[in-house]
């Protein structure tokens, strides 16, 4: 399968991950009164795009660079030994930059899932170098070694990271504000330029080391997520 087919099949929602049971936080907001409708749902989108979707995307790509480091023999003991040290910092740092006890789990578990279709897709891939502490390793740090694994390069990494920050987002918005599909999708259209930006600054900052990744936060979403996680009764995950 070509380069670009994976991109979009990695990309699509439809991926068995289980993305499609969380709202990113929207359905929390929408509650609070702070998502109403479409101009708010696109607030709601940009700032995240800035901070949880720089972020992600930022150690999407690291674990990429990661895995392609290793490339040349993904079994030899030495370069197996340095991408699970690489991967160890990189998961403790995004661990740091988690604030949420509920979005640490979230992650976690979303790796999970995707580290299970990763093995089903690509046996080879060497993903028994992610950590395997309690919980399991950060969804973006799978999603980078699932991403090399396809052939991505590391800039489409961080795009199908940043990308879905947002679409999972806006779906969700559709079913909890009952919006209108397509202007939802024409706002994501508008967000085109915006995700592809942020795909790339968080490309380029993959080559720093792991402390100085970026460490954008919203202190409201963490508030938010650990209020969502009380309730006996909702629609998504998280």
């Amino acid at each position: 399968m070509a380069a670009s087919s994976l991109l979009l099949l990695l990309a699509d929602g439809r991926f068995p991950a289980g993305a499609h049971a969380h709202s990113g936080g929207l359905e929390a907001a929408v509650a609070a009164g702070r998502v109403t409708d479409l101009a708010s749902l696109e607030a709601f989108l940009v700032g995240r795009l800035a901070t949880a979707g720089l972020v992600g995307a930022a150690f999407a790509a690291a674990a990429h660079r990661a895995a392609v480091a290793g490339a040349v023999d993904p079994a030899d003991p030495a370069r197996s030994a340095a991408r699970s040290r690489a991967l160890a910092r990189l998961d403790a740092e995004l661990d740091a930059r988690t604030a949420a006890p509920t979005l640490r789990a979230v992650s976690r578990r979303q790796g999970r899932a995707l580290l299970r279709a990763g093995r089903e897709i690509w046996p080879h891939a060497p993903f028994g170098d992610l950590p395997t502490g309690p919980g399991g390793a950060h969804q973006p740090l799978v999603l980078g070694l699932l991403c090399a694994a396809a052939g991505l390069s590391r800039t489409e990494t961080a795009t199908v990271s940043a990308y879905a920050t947002v679409t999972g987002a806006a779906s969700a918005g559709v079913r909890l504000l009952g919006l209108d599909p397509y202007r939802v999708q024409a706002l994501l259209v508008g967000l085109a330029d915006a995700c592809d930006g942020t795909a790339a600054d968080a490309a380029r900052a993959a080559d720093d080391p792991p402390e100085r990744l970026p460490a954008a936060a919203a202190p409201l979403a963490d508030i938010h997520a650990e209020v969502h996680a009380t309730w006996e009764v909702r629609l998504f995950a998280s």
